[in-house]
This record gives structure tokens, sequence and C-alpha cells, in this order.
């Protein structure tokens, strides 16, 4: 048997690059409080616009490159809203560390990732602020599905006087032809058909409106219970080549940046390079790493990082899985079987199943939410390479034929690209704000 791999393992491509030019993030220094930039930063703060945006344009106004003067004042601003000091050393420690091996040294070249950790570290996320970034980042990701739906539904607007049959006929073959599916597409028009009886109109000047409703109504779900018995198990499931992999490191690293301490456990052990991606994004994100290497009882891994988790307090787990589609029965009973293992080892895990999707398979997407929801179950679903893919349609497709709510999307390869899904905000997205 292969003996576990806890952390140690060293696969040569991280190696990280020595800084050249990018000054290590120094302690605090004791006389920080007598600084002269101080007060003036104090009254310039205060007398801005209270957004996280704007703060950072105020403390990063005569500071271009990274280095002491940059950490102090991300000292500063910790310091200003109320932050524990030990939380800013950690935050500036590991982002100053980041933009070492990223070999970074002008602001403008992270100022973005800056913001989205802080949003992260601060709990700033929900403020209006940071959702209309995740809202033009959504725009921009949409571009070639809109493409793809809307011009084609003003097309359809600009034809018809009136809502009539041929008017249903045409949009039914616009939303299939953007990959919703044929069932979800009838499912969406009789719900259409409807809000426009109940309208009392026939007037196409009014059906994007009703459209936007509808997609809005479609993405609501419903509330759960989140408190869990930590720490928390979350299995990730989904086919190769869907970006599993850099996802899992993406959110791992979102609960780090709120404070979290996590592992990474290699379950996809029928791949040796799957193990290795997996240790190289843990490293990079600063996740702990589990694996017993390749060819090892993916339920023994899952089991053994089980033990590792509860005996050394960790808060988050998260356990990679095959995605193997070629021999459905075996993927289907090793899941399973992960299921039982984990949950006799800790009641109530795994307490999410998270389904990650690729957006450009468009339709195929939706058979692998019926494969995986019968194997393991599927919790929530995350949406990936949104950002690429005139197939979009697909998330409307996914909503109206399950009940699982999208949790995240995909929009770029930035560890700041995966952004919460917000039903509201993608049908505001694709069909625009009037």
């Amino acid at each position: 048997m292969a003996e576990p791999v806890v952390s140690t393992l060293k696969p040569q491509p991280v190696a990280a690059p020595e800084p050249t030019s990018v000054a290590p993030a120094p302690a605090a220094p004791a006389a920080a409080e007598d600084a002269p930039w101080r007060n003036a930063l104090v009254l310039a703060l205060r007398q801005a616009e209270p957004k996280l945006s704007v703060w950072l344009d105020v403390l990063l106004a005569d500071v271009d490159v990274a280095g002491p003067v940059l950490w102090e004042r991300l000292r500063f601003l910790f310091e200003s809203l109320e932050a524990p000091s030990a939380e800013a050393d950690a935050f500036v420690a590991k982002f100053a560390d980041w933009v070492a091996v990223m070999e970074y040294d002008e602001v403008e070249l992270f100022r973005s990732e800056l913001q989205y950790r802080l949003a992260l570290a601060l709990d700033l996320e929900d403020e209006e602020d940071e959702r209309n970034r995740l809202f033009l980042k959504l725009s921009e990701g949409l571009a070639k599905t809109k493409e793809q739906i809307v011009k084609r539904i003003d097309g359809l607007l600009g034809r018809h006087a009136v809502i009539d049959e041929a008017f249903w006929e045409e949009l039914e073959e616009i939303l299939i032809m953007a990959d919703v599916g044929f069932e979800p597409a009838a499912k969406l028009l009789d719900a259409l058909r409807d809000k426009v009886r109940k309208r009392g109109t026939t007037d196409p000047a009014v059906f994007k409106d009703i459209l936007r409703e509808e997609l809005a109504e479609i993405f609501r779900t419903p509330k759960t219970i989140k408190a869990i018995n930590p720490p928390e198990v979350v299995m990730m499931i989904g086919v190769n080549g869907v970006g599993k992999t850099t996802t899992i490191a993406k959110l791992a690293h979102r609960d780090m940046m709120r404070g979290k301490k996590v592992l990474i456990a290699a379950g996809d052990t029928f791949r040796a390079a799957a193990i290795e991606q997996l240790h190289i994004w843990a490293k990079r994100v600063g996740a702990d790493f589990y694996s017993k290497g390749a060819n090892a009882d993916p339920a023994a891994v899952a089991f053994e990082a089980m033990d590792k988790a509860l005996a050394e307090g960790y808060d988050v787990v998260y356990l990679d899985t095959a995605g193997r589609l070629h021999t459905k029965t075996n993927l289907m009973e090793e899941l399973r079987k992960i299921h039982r293992v984990v949950g006799k080892k800790h009641p109530g895990a795994p307490h999410r199943s998270v389904l990650v999707l690729d957006a450009t398979t468009g339709q195929n997407a939706l058979s692998q939410v019926k494969l995986f929801g019968e194997a393991a179950g599927v919790d929530e679903i995350i949406l990936t390479k949104l950002d690429g893919t005139a197939k979009g349609g697909v998330v409307v497709g996914i909503a109206l034929s399950f009940s699982v709510p999208i949790t995240y999307v995909g929009l770029g390869e930035k560890m700041e690209d995966l952004r919460p899904f917000d039903g509201q905000d993608f049908a505001q997205a694709l069909l625009g704000v009037e």
C-alpha cells in the first residue's frame, strides 16, 4: 500500500521563483502610530464614499509598487475597520508571498486581486460596490451568450407587431438554439405564455420585462439550513476536463481569505497527473493537502483525510473525486462508497456534493446533472467557463430541469473569477437593465 502523502510531496512545477523587485511584507513597526501619513489618510478615508473600491483608491493614491508602504497602508485599513491586527498581519504576509510568486511589481497588475481578497477577508463581498463589480464581470462573461440569445430576441420583437402563435414558435426555436434544451424551453414558454396572458397584453414591447422577471423567479432558491458539525466536508464531483481542480483551488482560496483552515484531499486516484495537479494548486493557494498516491482506494483516501481533519481542527475539507464516465456503474458505486465511508467517520458528511459543469458543453451538461445526481446526489452546481461560450442558455435549462441551485459561476482563470451566482443579476446581465 502506498504511504500517504500529507503536504510533503514537492512536485517540481511549483518551485516559486525568487522575487526580484517585490519587497517582502515586514512585521508591523512598533512606532507605526506615529507615521505622518496616518492623520491625512484618516481624514481622506472618513470623507470618502464608504465603498471598498473608493477606500482602496485612497490607500493607493501615491503607491505604484508593492513594498513596505503598501503593506503598512493595508494594515492601516484593517485597523480603521477595527479588524484584529493578527488578521491584518496574516493577510499582508499571504498577499506579499503571492505577489512575489507571481512576480508582480506594479500595483495595476494586482489591484483587482487585492480588492477581491480584501472583500473576502473584511466580509465586504455583499456590499453594493462588490456586487457592481460582479455584475460588470458577469455582463462581460455573458457577451457571447447575449450575442446568441438577445440579438435574436430583439430581432423577433422587431418582426412581430403582436405576441401571437408565430411569435411563440420563433421564440422556442431561439431558446433551443441557445442550448436551453427542448423540454426546458417548452417549460419556459408555458410560464411566459401564462405571464403574458395575466398581463392582458399582446404588445411585444413588454416581453423583455416579462422574460427578465421569469428568469429571476426560475433561479430563486429556497432557504436551507447552513449550520453544520465542523469540519464541513465538500465532495467535488464532475467529469474530467470541466475545471474541477482549479475550482477546488478557488473555493479553498475563498475560504482561506475568510480565515478558515482548509484541507484538500486527492480522491481522484486513477490519474497520477490529477493528484500532482491538485497538489500544485493546493500549494499555490496555501491549503493543506492529503494523498495516498495513485491507484489507492478513493474511499480510503476520504476516510484517512477525515481522520486528519478531525484530529487537526480543520474547518473545511474539499474531497476531489474521479470523473470517469466510460464505466458509469463503477463510478456510481465508487461515489456511493465514499458517501458511506465519510458519513460513518463524520455524521452528516459529506455536507455538500458540488457538481462542476463546463458551460461550453451546452445541453450535455443536463445529462451530467442527471448522471451525478443518481450517483452521489447533487446539492449545488458550479458552472465554469461561462465567459467563453455562446451556450450560456444551459444555465436556464439546468434551473428549469433540476431543483439544484447554481451557487458559483466561473468567469475567467483568475482566483477572483469564481463568483457567487445571483439569478436576478444573471437575468439583468443577459437581457440588459431597463
